[in-house]
């Protein structure tokens, strides 16, 4: 059977999926793998796309050499591809590789797709997708268990006070961690911001704004067993950048594997020791599976967690550095965790016609 590369998506992070995509889908050519490569368009259509594509070939849309691909649900579920005299052959996959940064294919949407059509995934469950990609309910959970995370509120068109003084950054409520990301002074230009903005449309928070704080960033896998890697201290291309942003992450040729960086993060051992234990705690309250990298912002005496990537950028490859971990064998825990513990596989125990038997007529219920 085959091991799938899914990149791509409806989701202003398609391009990033992209580099993602293609390192893992290389790697794996690299090691013999048999692999498939299966773009999702920004209109939702998928395709595989040939061996060897490169980034470029993206630029005007499909690949050259594309075939159009259709997911199925249900109990013969999966990916199918057309056939000549009109059937269509179902691609056998043992796994499928998520290189799918923000919109459905990291909030949820194409986990619960995937479940319902019998494929095994890396990375988040849809629960575990869910709550990583809502800054919102993320930061809520964080609170109620004692992790320490700054203030947040929901900005919307009726409010007239915050409970904490400006400057602010706002944040779109379900998305990446530096796409539509805004630093204004006051709550008037907040405001404005919520009719300027597309990124706020589902929602936006907003938190005080600290110059003080710096970007920290850890990853965790879950498979064969827990485990963190190197600390990083991401770094900012220009010292006029408010915030670490998407230029800082992602523009370089590599996604997040060419970013500027300080790794391992030079920072008090007491500090380091508190990342590691606090990434741990919540790998278990967010339900990590797969690798995701927790982001957080640190003072010289304050730490807070800001936002979880339930799948990051290169899929945080770059950071497994102590010790070294080759892509290779990162992806291939990660299909074998895909495979011997599945997302999820939905059951109807308990339905067992009892309360069918007892009920009485419905037309007599809706008179």
């Amino acid at each position: 059977m085959s091991v799938g590369v899914l990149f791509g998506g409806p989701t202003p992070e398609h391009d990033i999926s992209i580099l993602t995509g293609l390192l893992a889908l290389h790697e794996l050519e690299r090691s013999g793998s048999d692999v498939v490569g299966i773009y999702w368009t920004k209109t939702g259509m998928f395709y595989s796309v040939p061996r060897g594509v490169e980034a470029e070939a993206f630029l005007d849309g499909l690949p050259k050499g594309s075939s159009e691909l259709s997911l199925r649900l249900g109990n013969q579920g999966g990916f199918f591809a057309s056939a000549r005299m009109g059937k269509d052959r179902a691609i056998e996959l043992e796994a499928v590789v998520l290189a799918t940064h923000g919109g459905p294919g990291e909030d949820g949407s194409l986990q619960a797709a995937l479940d319902l059509a019998g494929v095994s995934y890396t990375g988040p469950t849809v629960a575990g997708a869910a709550l990583g990609m809502d800054k919102w309910s993320f930061g809520a959970v964080m609170a109620s268990v004692g992790i320490p995370t700054l203030a947040r509120a929901l900005l919307e068109t009726s409010t007239t006070s915050l409970p904490f003084d400006g400057p602010y950054i706002l944040k779109p409520r379900f998305g990446g961690s530096s796409i539509g990301i805004d630093v204004v002074a006051d709550l008037a230009t907040a405001s404005a911001r919520l009719w300027t903005n597309p990124h706020f449309a589902l929602g936006c928070v907003v938190e005080p704004y600290r110059s003080d704080l710096a970007d920290i960033q850890i990853a965790v896998r879950t498979y064969p067993a827990l485990a963190l890697s190197a600390i990083e201290r991401p770094l900012r291309r220009t010292d006029q950048s408010e915030i670490l942003d998407y230029r800082d992450k992602y523009v370089g040729g590599e996604g997040m594997v060419s970013a500027p960086r300080q790794l391992p993060a030079v920072m008090p051992e007491a500090q380091a020791d508190a990342v590691r234990d606090i990434t741990t705690r919540i790998a278990e309250v967010a339900s990590v599976r797969g690798v995701a990298r927790v982001d957080f912002l640190a003072s010289d005496d304050e730490l807070f967690v800001n936002e979880i990537n339930t799948i990051p950028g290169s899929l945080a490859k770059h950071l497994f550095v102590e010790p070294p971990l080759a892509f290779a064998q990162l992806l291939g825990d990660l299909i074998a965790e895909a495979v011997q513990r599945p997302a999820h596989r939905y059951s109807a125990a308990g339905a067992d016609g009892q309360v069918l038997r007892k009920a009485t007529s419905i037309a007599s219920k809706l008179a």
